[in-house]
Order: C-alpha cells, then sequence, then structure tokens
C-alpha cells in the first residue's frame, strides 16, 4: 500500500491535536482561537517532547488560504454601503492609532537602544492590528454583532488599507531611499483604482450576474461560484500590489450587496472554521520558546505598550 503524503500526516495531527485543545478550551469558556494558538505552539518543531509536523512549507500554504477566506467571511459582513454609513469615524480612529501606535513603538525601540531603521519598522508593525485574530475573537465570544464590533472590523479594514501606503514608504526607507511623491501617487491611484472597481462591480456587476443566474443555482453551485469569485478577486489584488486578504475582503463586501448574501454566509462557514483553525494554529507553529525567554524583557515592553497605546489612542480617536 503507498504511504500517506506528509500534507495528509500533518492536517490529520493538526486537526486532532486542534479538536481536543480546543475543547479544553470550550470547557475553560475560553476564546477558541487562543486554543488554536496552544495547539500550533504543540505540534510545532520548537517542542521536542511532543509529535510535530514534518513540512512547514505544506501548512504555510493552506493558513493562507484559510487568511484569505476568513477576509471573505468578514467582508461579506461589512458592505459598501454598511462602511460608508460609518462616517468619518474609522478614518479618525485609525488614523489616530496608526500615528500615536507609530510613535510609542519608535520611543520603546530606541529605550532599548535599536538603531533608526529597526525603530522605524517596529513602530509600523505595533501600528497595525490582526483583523483576523480579532473577528475570531468576536466571533468565539459572540459580540459580532453587537455596535461597537462594527466599528472596531471598520477601524481594521481602513488599517489594513493604510498599510498599503506605509508598506511603500518603508520599503522605500529600507533601500535607502526616501519615499517621494510620485511613489505615494502611484500607491494612491492603485488604491483609488482597486476600491473604485470595488465599488462598481459591487454596485452593477455581480449583482446582475446573481439575478440573472438564480434559476440556475443551488447551494452546491452557490458555493462553488462564491469561492471562486473570492479566489479570482484575490489573484486580481495580488496582480496589482495588495494582498490576497484584502481582495478577498473586497469580493466578500461585493457579495453583501447581492440577493445571496444570506445564503453564501450559511455555506461559507463551514469552510472558514476549516481553514481558519489550520491559519490559527500555523501562527501558534511560530512561537519558539527559546526567543520568549532571550527576549523577554523586550516582549513585555511591547505587548504593554500595544495594551495600553491601542486602548488609549483607540478610545481617544
Amino acid at each position: 500500500m503507498a504511504e500517506l503524503p506528509n500534507l495528509i500526516k500533518d492536517l490529520a495531527l493538526i486537526l486532532v491535536v486542534a479538536g481536543v485543545v480546543t475543547l479544553v478550551f470550550k470547557r475553560l469558556k475560553q476564546p477558541l482561537v487562543l486554543g488554536y494558538i496552544v495547539a500550533g505552539f504543540v505540534v510545532s518543531p520548537h517542542m521536542p517532547y511532543t509529535m510535530s509536523v514534518v513540512d512547514k512549507g505544506d501548512i504555510h500554504t493552506w493558513a493562507d488560504i484559510g487568511v484569505t477566506f476568513l477576509l471573505f467571511a468578514l467582508g461579506l459582513e461589512f458592505s459598501v454601503k454598511k462602511i460608508l454609513k460609518m462616517g468619518m469615524a474609522p478614518v479618525i480612529a485609525a488614523v489616530s492609532i496608526i500615528f500615536f501606535m507609530l510613535m510609542m513603538g519608535m520611543g520603546v525601540a530606541g529605550a532599548f537602544g535599536w538603531d533608526r531603521m529597526d525603530c522605524i519598522f517596529l513602530g509600523g508593525m505595533l501600528a497595525m492590528s490582526s483583523t483576523t485574530i480579532i473577528y475570531k475573537a468576536f466571533d468565539d465570544m459572540r459580540l459580532r454583532t453587537q455596535k461597537f464590533a462594527s466599528m472596531v472590523m471598520s477601524v481594521l479594514i481602513l488599517e489594513d488599507i493604510l498599510a498599503i501606503v506605509m508598506m511603500v514608504m518603508l520599503s522605500a526607507i529600507a533601500s535607502g531611499s526616501r519615499p517621494d511623491g510620485g511613489q505615494m501617487l502611484a500607491s494612491i491611484v492603485k488604491i483609488g483604482f482597486f476600491l473604485g472597481v470595488w465599488f462598481i462591480v459591487g454596485i452593477f456587476a455581480i449583482p446582475w450576474f446573481l439575478r440573472s443566474v438564480r434559476k440556475l443555482i443551488n447551494a452546491e453551485t452557490l458555493l462553488i461560484v462564491s469561492l471562486g469569485l473570492c479566489c479570482g478577486m484575490a489573484v486580481l489584488s495580488t496582480k496589482v500590489g495588495f494582498s490576497s486578504a484584502f481582495g478577498a475582503f473586497v469580493m466578500g463586501s461585493i457579495l453583501a450587496e447581492t440577493i445571496e448574501a444570506e445564503k453564501i454566509i450559511k455555506l461559507v462557514e463551514p469552510v472558514k472554521n476549516l481553514f481558519g483553525a489550520i491559519f490559527f494554529v500555523s501562527v501558534g507553529m511560530l512561537v519558539d520558546p527559546k526567543i520568549l525567554v532571550e527576549y523577554a524583557v523586550p516582549i513585555l515592553a511591547l505587548v504593554g505598550t500595544i495594551l495600553v497605546g491601542q486602548a488609549i489612542f483607540g478610545t481617544l480617536g
């Protein structure tokens, strides 16, 4: 009999361990996302006393698929109209958080004697929040339908968009040049073009297409069509220079405007849960205990900075 590929063995190990650990966390009334991260830590190569995955590359590929579907599911709950109704509040909050967290991150890194470039990049990292982690945590804690949750997710989405401009600037700084107006303008034009396509396609093309073929679509074909559109927009997004996850979110928000939105949400839920679990387990696999011990003081300082800074400046914004 032929031997199973390592990918199947790794997947079996991940799902079994994740299932056991998440049951424990469910019993303790803790968010499942934390259980997935702990499960990843257990099966990682950094743990010498437990079985570990063989090929981390395959798992990271699955994790990329997972974050794509997670952002797609998030987009299904945030239509273009819903975001526009938020007004300027998310914009002000996002800009406030990014600016002040950037400054705080640079200040903390400077206090540890890091060089200028490391300070700038650390500040940029602290200015961003993980949309996927927060979305999953809200889902596990049943807070996703709360009014404040919509505002938080809108801020996170705007942070992701502004992060594109920030990455252009940081890449230019890292290469030894100063980000000029041309680079900034090109980045802004690309974002504007992509958002323009997002708006036009979301208002006209996709809703018209789904209305036209409604009589031909059952649950199975609707799932395939939806995931196909998700992956197609993810590919287009990477071609333009953005992340695949951002493209998936855009397609989700487009489908949120259609008459099939509620059905799509229910159909995508199991797919999102499966691949999302693999993504969060892969995050836990990155945790190296030796690094945690060696850099314990800077890590604790940065965690404190994030907790205090995000809370204060997010609230003020």
